[in-house]
């Protein structure tokens, strides 16, 4: 154990290894003896929920810093779009189509993590959901490149473990969405969305709202493969009915290549500003 206390009070952990040599009486196998920070069914109670979400909040924050993590490039995008090698397994000829987007993906987390790679690899870090499909190409990319990339992982019941290409140390699981949504924009310098289903919606509308009411600052979030973003949302239809400004349309951007992408980026409008770390307070 590293010993970095900056006081003379015992460690927790010194504690915590003590208390498993007690002997063992009717007091000891007691729950209520157990140390309250070493009692799962203790920590899993509903009063202790605001704990929970501290954790939640405190441990990936805590890690990343300790990596170096500075800033990330965030993908989203569908866990059921398969690679091209493997389009023949999808479900739908639809799925079997948006299959090109898992190259374009893993093509576009290849060449950020070269830039990344050139700067010392702390700026724009992929960061993905950890899972299969886009989120699998994102983290697949990054290490084709020979670089670091972040999984922030929940638990699901049809996702149960993250994909084998995150970065170990740098694999998170969650059991908040919420917290986990936080943690993606915390430190993103860009939010690429890629097609996707509900979770991909949810998020990438979270972002847009984060930023069209000022709770965010405003970084690049695009939009890859025009065809598929414009058939399922009716942008124009929003503005039509007063329902979002004219100019909310300008939040984002759509793209088509990795190249684009990296352009819009380049020349998003405020690029370079200082961004704040946390998106809400």
């Amino acid at each position: 154990m590293k010993d970095d206390r900056r006081h003379p009070l015992r460690h927790s952990e010194e504690d915590r290894e003590a208390s498993t040599q007690v002997p063992q009486t009717p007091q000891t196998l007691s729950p209520t003896y157990q140390l309250a920070f070493t009692d799962e069914d203790f920590l899993c109670r509903p009063e202790l929920r605001p704990v929970r979400l501290q954790l939640e909040l405190l441990k990936p924050e805590l890690l990343l810093d300790a990596a170096g993590i500075q800033s990330t490039v965030v993908l989203f995008g569908g866990a059921r779009i398969p690679e091209p090698a493997r389009k023949g397994e999808a479900r739908t000829e639809t799925l079997a189509e948006l299959s090109a987007h898992y190259a374009e993906a893993r093509r576009f987390a290849q060449l950020v993590t070269e830039a990344s790679m050139k700067t010392g690899g702390t700026e724009n870090v992929i960061v993905t959901g950890g899972g299969p499909g886009v989120m699998e190409a994102g983290n697949r990319g990054a290490m084709d490149a020979g670089g670091r990339s972040v999984g922030l992982g929940i638990v699901l019941p049809h996702e149960q473990a993250p994909n084998g290409y995150v970065t170990p140390e740098l694999s998170f699981n969650f059991h908040y969405f919420a917290i986990r949504k936080m943690h993606f924009l915390m430190r993103a310098a860009a939010v690429c969305v890629f097609p996707g289903g509900f979770g991909t919606l949810d998020e990438l509308f979270e972002c847009l709202t984060l930023i069209q009411t000022g709770r965010m600052q405003r970084v690049p979030v695009l939009l890859f493969g025009r065809a598929f973003w414009e058939r399922i949302v009716n942008w124009e239809a929003l503005c039509e009915a007063g329902t979002i400004a004219v100019a909310d349309l300008d939040l984002f951007k759509f793209v088509e290549t990795a190249e684009d992408a990296l352009e819009a980026m380049e020349n998003w409008e405020g690029a370079g500003e200082k961004r704040e770390t946390i998106p809400d307070r």
